[in-house]
């Protein structure tokens, strides 16, 4: 359990950084690994655009990172936040990272309601709650969250029209 802040604190954490990844020309995602006595380890915004990969998911950038950094049984203690629900693939990185929290701010459908049938993000109607159910992990997902969905779209306002 984390010490001395709550999941949308963190959250409000990760929307920042999304910001930040709009700003650097990305689509608008963000994601932050915290330990669990609450310190924010690692950030990463989505790097699809700019770096032109197309694995540059928030997400799946910050299990790559975490697993070169940290041992699968810290990981285990950690959470991972991220503005959206994360993707099917995403949601194998964190869990092969072995990550055993994770907090988003809005779902994979109010983000395909932002989307629609941009090529840009063909969003998956995969929830990560199914993922993970379906390996020998029980990785606890906490989301979303109506008190920040209106700031998690705003960062979204625009961008994929």
């Amino acid at each position: 359990m984390l010490a001395y802040k709550d999941d949308l604190y963190y959250i409000r954490w990760a929307i920042k950084v999304s910001k930040t990844a709009r700003e650097h020309g990305n689509t608008p995602f963000g994601a932050i690994l915290v330990d669990p006595d609450g310190n924010i380890l690692l950030e990463q915004e989505n790097i699809e655009i700019t770096e032109l990969k197309c694995t540059g998911h928030a997400e799946t950038m910050l299990m790559e990172k975490a697993s070169q950094s940290y041992t699968k049984d810290f990981l285990w203690r950690c959470s991972l936040y991220t503005t959206v629900e994360p993707c099917a693939m995403c949601a194998g990185a964190i869990y092969w990272g072995n990550v055993g929290r994770v907090v988003y701010g809005i779902s994979e459908v109010k983000l395909l309601e932002q989307t629609g049938n941009n090529q840009q993000n063909p969003t998956l109607s995969l929830p990560c709650r199914e993922v993970f159910s379906r390996g020998q992990k029980q990785i606890t997902v906490i989301g979303p969250f109506p008190e920040c969905q209106a700031e998690v779209l705003e960062v979204h306002a625009g961008y994929w029209k």
